[in-house]
C-alpha cells in the first residue's frame, strides 16, 4: 500500500472505509485526527523518534524503550478550543500520580534466560527466544493469586488516582480474550479468562480512572510485528517474517478497536512507533474517537496530548501536558533477582519534584507470574500513601512552581498559595526563598494552627522555622500570597550565548530560551563542543541545570563548567551525565562568562536548556 503524504491524501478523495463503524456524530473528530496525519512530513525531522534495546544491567538505571522528543509532542489534534481541552484534561492534570503495571508471561521467567538473571519485559528480544520456545511460557502463566481489589486498594491507599495495564505489551501477549489472535490469556494459559475487566471493575470501584498501555507497533509474536533492531519484516526468528500493514491491520487496528469498545478506560497509552508512517497511523488514530474524552500520549507517531520522558525528571521540566514513567527498581517488567529497589523517600520527593515542575509521576509496579505485587512495591507505594494523606494537599490539583531552582528542595503552586517542600531543613531555622511578592501567612501544612514569622529583604524573604523538620523526608511550608509569586529572573534569562560549532536547526540561543523545547547540537561530526554563555554583567552563581537533547542513544556526556577569570578560564564543575540532565551545587563564584564544554561518544554533543542559579 502506499505510505507518506500522497498516501493520506488519497485518504480524502474516496470513502473511508475503515470509519464505516464509527457513530456519526464522532466522524467530525476523526477527520480532525486524520487532518493531523496528512499534513505530516513523516521523518526523524518531524518527531525525532527512535527507538532501541532496552539494557538490562541490574547495576544501571531501568531499561528504555523509546525516546520521543518532548517539542514534537504537539497536542491531540481534535478540532477542541483551549476551554474543551483543558476540561477533557483536568482530571488527568489534578491528579498528579498514576500506577504504572507491567505485567505479561515475561513474568514467568522472572527475568532469567540461561545464566543470566538481568532481563525484564524485554526478555524476548533481548535474549533472541524463538517464537515457539516463548509461547511455551504462557502455559506457565497462570496468576491464580490475582486480586484486583487489592492491586487497585494498594494504589488508592497510596494516593494514586488513576493506573496504566499493559493490555499487550512488545511479546504480542494479550491480558484479555482477543477475537483476532489465540496469543492471549483466554486462548494460551492455563488461567484461561479475562484479566482486565475485574481490573477495570475494581478499579471503579476505588474512584480510579483506567488506562490501558499498548504497543501498536512492535509485536515480537505475530509475523510482521516490528521487531527493534531489525528491519521492517524482519526479526531474528523465521516466524517473525510477514507484512508490517498486514500485522496492522489484522492484528493492532481490531485489537484497538476490542480495547476502545469493551472497556470504559480514559487513558490509551502508546509505545514504540516504529515504522509509523501517517497513512499507518490514521486507522488507529481515528478509533480515539470511539471513546470521548480519551486522554493519548504522544508515542503513536503524532500528536497525542501528554509527551512522556522515560526513567527521570526533566531537570528544566516540560512544556504543555507531560508524565514521567518510572520503575521502583531496575526493571519495568518482574525480575525476581533485582533488589535494586528506590527509596520510598526518593519516591516521595522525585513525585514533588514532578509536580514542582508541572508534570504527573506514573509509577510502575512488575506483578509475579502468580499475580502478585513485590512486597518491596507495597512497602513502598504505602509509606508514599502514608505521606499523601498527610501532604498531599501540597500535590493534588497543583501547578509548576515559580522557581526554576531552590538549594534546599521545590515547591508547587495553587493560585496565591505555595507549598515549599523542604528536603534539607536548614539548620540555622532559616529558610530563604527568593520570592518579591508579599506573604500574608505561613504555616507547616502538617501543622496548620502553627504560624510561622516571615521577614523580607530586597529580593528574597525568610521564613523561620522550627529546630526540628515536621516530616522526616519532605516537609511542607505553606505561603499565602498577596498576589501571584514574583520571583527574580534567572542570570541565564537574558544571557547571550555562543558555540564552538552548531547546527542550522539548533543554535546556541536554543539552549537558553527557558523551555527545554528546543536545543543546541554540534554537527554530527563533532565529538566535543563548548556552549560559552555571557550574563552582561558580573553575578553570583551558586549552581547550574542541564537538561540534554531527549534522544536514543543517551548521550551521557562528560561535563566540564568554567568562568572567565580575566584573561583565563578556571574550572567550576566536572563530570558526566547519564543522558537525562543533571543539577549540581557549585562553590560559589562570581562571574560574567560561563563556558561548557561537552564531550560525547554516541553523537554529538548537545544542550537541551542551560541555567545558571544565584544564592537563595
Amino acid at each position: 500500500m502506499p505510505t507518506g503524504p500522497q498516501a493520506m491524501r488519497s485518504l480524502f478523495v474516496m470513502p473511508l472505509p475503515f470509519l464505516s463503524w464509527i457513530h456519526p456524530m464522532k466522524l467530525t473528530r476523526a477527520s480532525q485526527l486524520l487532518s493531523l496525519c496528512a499534513g505530516l512530513v513523516f521523518d526523524a525531522s518531524c518527531f525525532a523518534v527512535t527507538t532501541a534495546s532496552k539494557p538490562s544491567s541490574l547495576a544501571a538505571p531501568a531499561s528504555e524503550g523509546v525516546t520521543i522528543d518532548a517539542a514534537s509532542a504537539a497536542p491531540s489534534a481534535l478540532g477542541e478550543s483551549p476551554a474543551q481541552r483543558n476540561a477533557r484534561m483536568q482530571w488527568w492534570r489534578e491528579a498528579k500520580f498514576g500506577l504504572f503495571i507491567h505485567w505479561g508471561v515475561y513474568a514467568v521467567p522472572a527475568g532469567q534466560y540461561g545464566e543470566k538473571t538481568s532481563y525484564g519485559e524485554w526478555i524476548m528480544q533481548s535474549a533472541r527466544i524463538p517464537a515457539a520456545e516463548y509461547r511455551a511460557y504462557a502455559q506457565r502463566f497462570n496468576p491464580v493469586k490475582y486480586n484486583p481489589d487489592f492491586w487497585t486498594e494498594v494504589a488508592r491507599d497510596a494516593g494514586m488516582k488513576y493506573l496504566v495495564i499493559t493490555a499487550k505489551h512488545h511479546d504480542g501477549f494479550a491480558l484479555y480474550p482477543s477475537a483476532v489472535t489465540t496469543w492471549d490469556v483466554a486462548d494460551a494459559t492455563p488461567y484461561g479468562r479475562d484479566l482486565l475487566q475485574p481490573l477495570v471493575t475494581a478499579a471503579r470501584d476505588k474512584g480510579l480512572k483506567v488506562g490501558f498501555y499498548y504497543s501498536q507497533s512492535q509485536d515480537w509474536m505475530h509475523p510482521g510485528g516490528a521487531k527493534s533492531g531489525f528491519k521492517e519484516g524482519e526479526g531474528w526468528d523465521p516466524a517473525h517474517r510477514g507484512s508490517y500493514d498486514t500485522y496492522l491491520a489484522s492484528i493492532a487496528v481490531p485489537q484497538v478497536r476490542e480495547l476502545l469498545t469493551r472497556y470504559p478506560i480514559d487513558i490509551l497509552w502508546w509505545d514504540t512507533p516504529m515504522h509509523m508512517t501517517p497513512a499507518r497511523i490514521a486507522p488507529l488514530a481515528a478509533l480515539t474517537a470511539l471513546r470521548p474524552g480519551l486522554v493519548t500520549n504522544n508515542r503513536l507517531g503524532a500528536g497525542g496530548d501528554t509527551a512522556t520522558p522515560e526513567q527521570f525528571v526533566p531537570v528544566t521540566g516540560y512544556q504543555g501536558d507531560w508524565e514521567t514513567c518510572m520503575t521502583m527498581n531496575g526493571h519495568w517488567g518482574f525480575n525476581a533477582a533485582d533488589h535494586n529497589w528506590k527509596s520510598s523517600a526518593e519516591l516521595i520527593r522525585k513525585l514533588a519534584d514532578i509536580c514542582a515542575k508541572g508534570g504527573n509521576f506514573l509509577l510502575n509496579v512488575g506483578p509475579t507470574a502468580e499475580g502478585e505485587f513485590p512486597a518491596d512495591s507495597i512497602q513502598r507505594l504505602r509509606e508514599m500513601g502514608q505521606w499523601l494523606r498527610a501532604q498531599g494537599e501540597s500535590i493534588y490539583g497543583t501547578s509548576a512552581g515559580p522557581f526554576a531552582h531552590l538549594s534546599w528542595g521545590v515547591a508547587t503552586r495553587k493560585g496565591h498559595r505555595l507549598y515549599l517542600h523542604v528536603f534539607d531543613w536548614p539548620a540555622d531555622g532559616k529558610l530563604r526563598v527568593p520570592l518579591q511578592t508579599a506573604v500574608k501567612s505561613a504555616w507547616l501544612l502538617k501543622e496548620p494552627g502553627r504560624k510561622l514569622s516571615v521577614s523580607r529583604e530586597t529580593e528574597r524573604l525568610t521564613v523561620s522555622l522550627p529546630s526540628v523538620a515536621s516530616d522526616p523526608v519532605n516537609s511542607v511550608v505553606v505561603l499565602e500570597l498577596a498576589g501571584d509569586p514574583v520571583v527574580p529572573p534567572l542570570p541565564t534569562a537574558s544571557a547571550k550565548a555562543t558555540a564552538s560549532a552548531e547546527l542550522a536547526d539548533s543554535v546556541a540561543a536554543n539552549a537558553l530560551d527557558g523551555t527545554g523545547a528546543k536545543r543546541w547540537r554540534a554537527p554530527a561530526t563533532a565529538t566535543s563542543a563548548w556552549l560559552e554563555v555571557d550574563l552582561g554583567q558580573p553575578a553570583a552563581i551558586a549552581g547550574f541545570g542541564l537538561d540534554e537533547p531527549d534522544v536514543w542513544p543517551r548521550l551521557k556526556q562528560t561535563y566540564v563548567l568554567e568562568v572567565r577569570d580575566g584573561s583565563a578560564w578556571r574550572k567550576v564543575a566536572e563530570g558526566k551525565t547519564n543522558g537525562h540532565g543533571v543539577k549540581q551545587a557549585l562553590p560559589l563564584v562570581t562571574g560574567q562568562t560561563f563556558r561548557l564544554t561537552l564531550t560525547c561518544n554516541a553523537g554529538s554533543p548537545g544542550v537541551a536548556e542551560l541555567q545558571l542559579y544565584r544564592p537563595e
